[in-house]
Formats: C-alpha cells, sequence, structure tokens
C-alpha cells in the first residue's frame, strides 16, 4: 500500500486578514447585511466582486444554486417554461430548474465533458425559452458556438460557472459571457467560505428583480446602488419592482462576506497555482495507457482544482477495482457514473419533471469519468505521490507497462 499522498479534501485556509474583522464582528453581532446604512462587508464584496470580473453589478446570495434560482425567476419565464443544459452537471442545477416552476430539458454531454454541440443544437427548438451553460468541474464548452445559437434565437443565457472563478474564455471572464453568471464559494471552490454564491450581470432588470427577490425588502435595495451612481435606468427598475416580487430571503450573512473578501486578493495566484498542478499531474498521468486526459479547447484558459479523466480499455468491474485500489493506495477517486447515488449521475435526478432522458453518450461517458481533487496548496511531491497512486491502481487492474523513455 502507497503512502497518503495527501489530504485533498482539507480546504484553502481563511488568510489570516480575515480574522480581525471577524472577531470584531462577532464582538458587535453585526451580522445582518443590511443593519449598516452604507458599506456593510456583503456590500463592499459585490462592489468588488463586480469589478473584478469587470461586470456592472453582482449580488452575493446564499448558494450558486440561490443565484441559479434568482437568474430564471428574474428572466420572467413563465411556468412551466423549458430551460435546456447539459446533462453531466450537479443535481442542484435541474433542482434550480424545478425550484423555479421550470422544466429541465438535458442534452448530450461528450466523453471531453463538455456540451455535445449537435444534439445541444437540435434540442434549442421554439420550446426552449433559457438556457443554462453548467461549465462542469472548469470544463468549457464551445461559448462561440453555444452564444452563437442562442443569440440567434433571442435565449437567454445562464452561466453556471460554479466552477469556473477565474477560468477566461477568449481572455474573457467565464460567467460574463451570457446574460447572468453564477458562481460559488462553497468549501471545494477557488474561492472558501463554507457556503454562498454570487450573480453577475450588466442587466439592470434582471439585477433589481433578484435584489428584490433575494430578500431585500421595504427600501434596502437603495444599499445595492453603486457608490456615486445615479443610474436612472437602475433606480427606476427597483422602483418599479417594489412591492410586486415575492421574498426568498436567500441573502448572505455579513460574517460571510468577510471571509471571502480577503481570499478575492489570493484569486490569481491561486488560479496560477492550480493550473500548473492540474498540467503537471495531467502530463504524467499521459503515460499510462489506461488513462486519457481530454485536452482543453484553444479559447479556454482554465483554472481547475481538480483533475478528470477517463479510463480506456476498462469494463465496469474493473473501473470498480480501479477505484478501490486507488483509496488503498491513498487516493480518493470518484467514478461519476458507477458510484452509489452520485448527484452528478443524471438517471439518479429522479425528481426531474418529465422523468430521466436518454443520453446514452452521457451514461457511457460518466461510467469511465474519473475525478480527484486537486487543491492548490499541494507540493509538488504530494502531487507526484496522487499521479503514482492514480496509475499504479490501473496497474493493479490492467498489469504493468513499459514508460517511453
Amino acid at each position: 500500500m502507497s503512502q497518503n499522498p495527501a489530504s485533498v479534501y482539507d480546504a484553502e485556509p481563511i488568510p489570516a486578514e480575515a480574522r480581525a474583522e471577524i472577531d470584531e464582528m462577532l464582538q458587535s453581532g453585526d451580522l445582518f447585511r443590511y443593519t449598516a446604512p452604507e458599506n456593510a462587508p456583503v456590500t463592499l464584496l459585490e462592489r468588488e466582486f463586480a469589478s473584478l470580473l469587470g461586470s456592472k453589478y453582482a449580488l452575493a446570495v446564499s448558494s450558486c444554486s440561490a443565484a441559479l434560482f434568482l437568474s430564471l425567476k428574474a428572466l420572467g419565464l413563465p411556468r412551466d417554461a423549458r430551460v435546456l443544459l447539459p446533462g453531466f452537471t450537479f443535481a442542484a442545477v435541474p433542482s434550480s430548474v424545478v425550484h423555479a416552476d421550470c422544466v429541465p430539458v438535458l442534452c448530450e454531454v461528450a466523453d471531453n465533458y463538455r456540451i455535445d454541440i449537435a444534439d445541444f443544437t437540435s434540442k434549442l427548438d421554439d420550446n426552449i425559452s433559457a438556457v443554462i451553460i453548467s461549465h462542469m468541474r472548469g470544463h468549457t464548452s464551445d461559448m462561440d458556438a453555444i452564444m452563437r445559437l442562442c443569440n440567434a434565437r433571442n435565449i437567454p443565457v445562464v452561466e453556471d460557472a460554479a466552477h469556473s472563478l477565474g477560468t477566461t474564455w477568449h481572455g474573457e471572464n467565464i460567467g460574463t459571457l451570457g446574460k447572468v453568471g453564477c458562481f460559488s464559494f462553497q468549501s471545494y471552490k477557488m474561492i472558501n467560505a463554507g457556503e454562498g454564491g454570487v450573480l453577475v450581470t450588466d442587466d439592470p432588470e434582471v439585477v433589481a428583480q433578484a435584489v428584490i427577490m433575494s430578500g431585500a425588502y421595504e427600501h434596502n435595495w437603495r444599499k445595492h446602488m453603486p457608490v456615486g451612481d445615479n443610474s436612472s435606468a437602475l433606480e427606476k427598475a427597483f422602483a418599479r419592482w417594489q412591492n410586486k416580487l415575492p421574498l426568498y430571503n436567500l441573502r448572505m450573512s455579513n460574517l460571510s462576506a468577510a471571509v471571502i473578501r480577503p481570499q478575492l486578493p489570493h484569486l490569481a495566484r491561486r488560479v496560477r497555482d492550480g493550473l500548473k498542478n492540474h498540467d503537471y499531474v495531467a502530463a504524467l498521468l499521459a503515460q499510462c495507457p489506461w488513462i486519457s486526459v481530454p485536452d482543453k479547447l484553444a479559447a479556454e484558459q482554465r483554472a481547475p482544482d481538480s483533475i478528470q479523466f477517463n479510463l480506456v480499455g476498462m469494463s465496469d468491474d474493473e473501473t470498480l477495482a480501479f477505484a478501490q485500489a486507488a483509496a488503498e493506495h491513498g487516493v480518493k477517486v470518484q467514478v461519476f457514473g458507477l458510484s452509489q447515488d452520485n448527484a452528478r449521475a443524471f438517471w439518479n435526478w429522479e425528481f426531474l419533471p418529465e422523468g430521466i432522458p436518454d443520453l446514452p453518450q452521457t451514461r457511457s461517458m460518466l461510467s469511465r469519468a474519473c475525478d480527484t481533487r486537486l487543491p492548490v496548496r499541494l507540493t509538488q511531491r504530494e502531487l507526484d505521490n496522487i499521479a503514482n497512486a492514480i496509475i499504479q491502481a490501473a496497474q493493479d487492474v490492467k498489469g504493468s507497462f513499459a514508460k517511453a523513455v
């Protein structure tokens, strides 16, 4: 049995500079985002995050799922509107569609974990009212083709960028290509607050509705007005929706914002280290004939904190044996389609209102697609140990192989 390579489930530590502010906040008990007349930590986070992404507006909420839900509600979709999304995503994404009283429609995903554009195109018919592009595990689908198709039909695009903070497409930040972008601050993401999310948009109508529905009762929406911005469009939008929308109370607390804000200056370094770690391990795994790591798309600059790879030439039994062998060598490997009740396997989404769809390509991909976390804090020695454990597990199942010199 190999030495335990690293604990890949330890979250990135909270920067020391957050602790004084957190302690002061705990002493005051001022955790509610609307208590302060201005410059509450959540308000400052929204301004800083919008600036970071290059968006006009940001709204911090309780989770990325909440951001997705509010995005759909703010689009004004009618009940039972059909929303197209990829068949490979986390269960929370179709759940947000159902919660918004809409119907998820799933399209196929290729073995590189990205949307199959042919199937997406065939399902993007006149019955589709909106699209969610889930950049699952930070893998960007062909956004040029997707935006061209959706813009031609005037179909709004919401980006689920939970795993893609710091990823760019042709140099533009993922999450800013569609009408709304939604991000996560859950502990296994690039910025760690335990829980939390944020949506970004340039549309004043969308953000005004999302702000009010998030729980900005009475006139607390005024605390969302940018400093020095007397934008008549935004203020008129807020006034127009006052008292006309339900309040879902999905607000973020000041405590979460105080944890998040000091991490934003660390993002560029984390993105750089995460990409370096990923590509280093990918190169090592590529030496094994039973492991394939799909290439990124040309326009994509990734920001990974995990690695995904496909097993080649293995049966279901061998795939399960590989996962068990990896665990014995000290590395947790999740096989999306063979892990019991995996929330990323679409056939486990029994809550879908139209039942489980037939997606043979996606099902086949998920049966051999593997996932291992690679936190950005790992050392090269730990990365070597992780890669060696995975390769050794493949050898345990399929036998040794000669490395190219």
